[in-house]
């Protein structure tokens, strides 16, 4: 089950997270949803791994030799004997190659910095359309009904506007 609290100020949604991690919460089970871009380890120290510059990389990869096959294999498969120079060409490989490799590269970068922004977004998260007004969220996940009950109290005790559950209020 996951509560979202939401604060006025970002000095009542600190303390809410301090308020949680003392009622026994994981700080990889609160998360801050904010229309502000606060610096990292403001509200929630999430040392959550990124793997965006490796989708970048391994696009690269894959481009790089999709790229040397497509233009190496066409001339091995279909070969045209010029003069007296190889049938793969230094630089015509190294051209496509190159161009493929970027192709791959700046697909494997969309498609990192969508699934780390989240979306589309498949699981079913508390959200309040509030918070887009610049009021701050501070979402946490909770297992079982105590320590639900705690993450209510919490929020309750650093002055939460209101707490939402998993459905969306209209």
């Amino acid at each position: 089950m996951e509560l979202l609290g939401i604060f006025q100020t970002i000095d009542e949604a600190a303390l809410a997270v301090d308020k949680l991690l003392a009622a026994g919460c994981a700080e990889g089970q609160i998360t801050s949803v904010t229309s502000v871009p606060y610096p990292e380890g403001v509200l929630v120290d999430s040392q959550r791994r990124s793997w965006f510059h490796w989708m970048t990389v391994g696009g690269g990869l894959v481009g790089a030799c999709a790229g040397f096959l497509l233009a190496a294999g066409t001339a091995w498969l279909y070969p045209l004997q010029t003069g007296d120079k190889p049938i793969i060409a230094l630089f015509t490989t190294g051209i496509i190659t190159y161009e493929v490799m970027m192709l791959c590269a700046m697909i494997g970068t969309m498609l990192g910095m969508f699934l780390e922004m989240g979306l589309p977004d498949l699981n079913h998260r508390a959200y309040d359309p509030e918070i887009a007004n610049g009021l701050i969220g501070i979402s946490v996940n909770v297992s079982d009904d105590e320590l639900c009950q705690r993450a209510k109290e919490a929020f309750n005790t650093a002055g939460a506007l209101r707490i939402c559950n998993d459905e969306v209020p209209k």
